[in-house]
């Protein structure tokens, strides 16, 4: 195979693997996702149900704890069956120690404390999604319940539905506050999106994410009467500890109204809830300290395992506190102030690298209150009063300027190749490839917001994968245009290869390139936006953006300009210089993304430099990467220097 041919087999090669990769990984996701979220559900069944079947070591509802039997078993099989890690083993003994406590018709305050402390594990060390990305639409809410629920649960909630009347068991009254003050809004949310086998409540999966938080949140509604809001509202508003107990989304639909109510009472937990599910966004306009609350927790109990001397653990929950507790607020955080986001991303990884190499534990100690530190800092920049137009304005302007540049060079030199060729007619190609990979972008952005989840994990492993793969695509595109730099080559070439080069099937892999470098960029600046935009004034947003775009397009232009002007054998040799240095970037970045997934291991370098423009990271790993690819592309330059045909004496 030729140099100017194998471009192309390594695109459909890489990109088979990329598919390979995603799709496996989405695939086996997805499977364990569902299967926490069945046994999740089913604990939180049995911690509210087990008390009307059992009274005084007593059965009073034969039915009832016949189906507690049956879930419990149902709970240990799913327990045994999830993926091996360093939680199961103590999962997989927990859930037999429910189930012989409901065997033993133990009390119902022991065996829900049982399930609710299983239930909070399983999610510690399968982490799945908690809480609605946005506020939930009340209104589109209750337009769904008179749609689909009140046909059977009541135009009420109680229960009472026309279609109730036989229906054995019957519907479930959310007017019942005994019952509702131990179901949070997630645990609606569950059933809703799983469905109750062996009842007549089916899967709502079908209906898009949103809708289904918007209808979890009526749901519990109905226990809480619309006269207490007020009250709670009142109690929200003028209590800063209260807002510091439930600091997002996250906090709020995870809360019992039982839990509320041990720490502020019965009667002012009820008037909170009330007030908190009709005005979930009430939670969001508070936004600050305790944003971070979740990656606190996480990281504490990582140290924890780390003393009891289970490190996979430790590294399992120091993962998750990156992804889950400080990812999701990373786009907004590095819009507000990047510097934060840089130091806790280095924190992070010495301590995941601390943790992996078995440092002494009065090592990591350090390591966890800088990070306390850095989010006491990062909470101060997400605080809504520190959002100004100038700070949307500025961060919309650097955000789309430092993620297009990249693509914008790598497009750019593609264009000027084709007009140098006298191939204008290929150009097409090379616009449907970035035009389709801002379509994609956008299409990923809306797949991810309102149809699927995209975990933090999957997240940085899309990213991870594709600079891989646009790495690994430009180190062939540099080695061949280097090999053109030289007079002779590039006449052999234009006088040999031209006409057959630029086939269809070089066209798409123009195309194929073209789409990598810019989606990985796109997909990335939406996020960015997305999280910018959601915070207020949409016109300092949109001038930001306009005026990056004014000077990408003249930059583009100066691109175009010197490019036509230069000798065609200078703009080879300045095209591949561009695409190698671009190719060792993308390295130090693919690698750096798969560590923050948690896929590849994280060996720190002290003292080294970090520039996360550039792909350089003080680790081993993203060392390595960038040195090999540095490495093989002073190879391919020195091969194809020394393979190129003698300049003629014309030239």
């Amino acid at each position: 195979m030729t140099v100017a041919a194998r471009p192309l087999a390594v695109i459909r090669n890489l990109a088979f693997v990329l598919l390979l990769c995603l799709g496996a990984g989405g695939a086996a996701a997805q499977g364990d996702t569902g299967s926490v979220q069945t046994t999740w559900r089913l604990l939180d069944y049995v911690a509210v149900d087990y008390r009307e079947a059992v009274a005084d070591g007593r059965v009073v509802n034969q039915f009832e704890y016949d189906e507690m039997r049956e879930f419990s078993a149902t709970i240990a099989q799913q327990i045994a069956a999830l993926p091996q890690s360093s939680a199961k083993q103590s999962l997989v003994e927990r859930a037999g120690a429910l189930q012989q406590a409901i065997a033993a018709r133990a009390d119902p305050a022991r065996v829900a404390g049982q399930a609710r402390q299983l239930a909070a594990d399983l999610l510690a060390a399968h982490p799945v999604t908690l809480a609605p990305r946005s506020a939930p639409d009340l209104a589109r809410g209750s337009a769904l319940y008179a749609e689909q629920c009140a046909s059977c649960h009541g135009a009420t909630g109680a229960g009472d539905g026309p279609l109730a009347r036989g229906m054995e068991p019957p519907p479930i009254d959310f007017t019942d506050r005994d019952r509702a003050r131990e179901r949070s809004a997630f645990a609606f949310y569950q059933v809703i999106n799983q469905g109750l086998e062996g009842t007549a409540m089916q899967s709502f999966g079908h209906l898009p994410e949103e809708d289904r938080w918007a209808l979890a949140f009526h749901s519990g509604r109905f226990a809480y009467p619309a006269e207490l809001v007020e009250t709670g509202r009142q109690l929200w508003e003028g209590d800063e500890a209260l807002r510091a107990r439930i600091p997002d989304l996250a906090a709020l639909a995870a809360l019992t109204p039982a839990a509320l109510a041990r720490d502020i009472g019965e009667e002012r937990a009820a008037a909170v809830i009330a007030y908190l599910r009709s005005n979930p966004a009430a939670v969001t306009a508070y936004a600050g300290p305790g944003t971070l609350d979740l990656a606190r927790q996480l990281l504490g109990r990582s140290l924890e395992a780390y003393r009891s001397g289970d490190r996979s653990a430790a590294q399992q929950l120091a993962l998750n506190a990156y992804l889950e507790g400080f990812e999701p607020v990373e786009s907004l955080l590095a819009a507000r102030d990047g510097r934060i986001v840089i130091a806790v991303e280095q924190a992070m990884a010495e301590l995941r690298g601390g943790i992996g190499h078995g440092v002494p534990v009065a090592e990591l100690e350090p390591l966890v209150e800088r990070l306390d530190a850095l989010f006491v800092e990062a909470e101060q920049a997400l605080a809504p009063d520190q959002a100004s137009s100038v700070s949307t304005f500025v961060g919309a302007f650097a955000i789309l300027l430092r993620e297009g540049l990249e693509a914008l060079l790598i497009v750019i030199a593609m264009v000027t190749f084709l007009a140098r060729a006298d191939r204008r007619d290929m150009l097409k190609y090379v616009h449907i490839g970035w035009i389709s990979a801002l379509v994609a972008g956008v299409a990923t952005w809306a797949a991810a917001t309102y149809f699927i989840t995209i975990s933090g994990a999957d997240r940085e492993l899309m990213e991870g994968v594709a600079a891989l793969l646009a790495a690994g695509v430009l180190l062939f595109v540099g080695i061949w245009m280097h090999g053109k730099a030289q007079a002779g080559a590039w006449q052999a070439y234009m006088r040999d290869r031209l006409s057959k080069a630029l086939t269809a099937r070089s066209a798409w892999f123009l195309a194929g390139l073209a789409f990598i470098a810019v989606y990985r960029e796109a997909f990335e600046t939406i996020i960015f936006y997305a999280a910018l935009g959601a915070q207020g004034d949409p016109l300092p947003l949109a001038a930001g953006a306009a005026l990056a775009v004014v000077l990408l397009a003249a930059i583009a232009w100066a691109m175009l300009v010197v490019g036509r002007r230069l000798p065609i054998t200078k703009f080879f040799a300045w095209s591949a210089i561009l695409i190698a240095v671009l190719a060792v970037v993308l390295a130090g970045k693919g690698i750096a993304a798969l560590q923050e997934a948690g896929w590849i291991g994280v060996t720190l370098v002290p003292g080294a430099p970090r520039s996360p423009m550039l792909g350089i990271y003080p680790t081993v790993e993203t060392i390595v990467a960038q040195v090999a690819m540095a490495a093989m592309l002073a190879v391919g330059f020195i091969v194809t220097r020394r393979g190129a045909p003698p300049q003629p004496a014309s030239a």
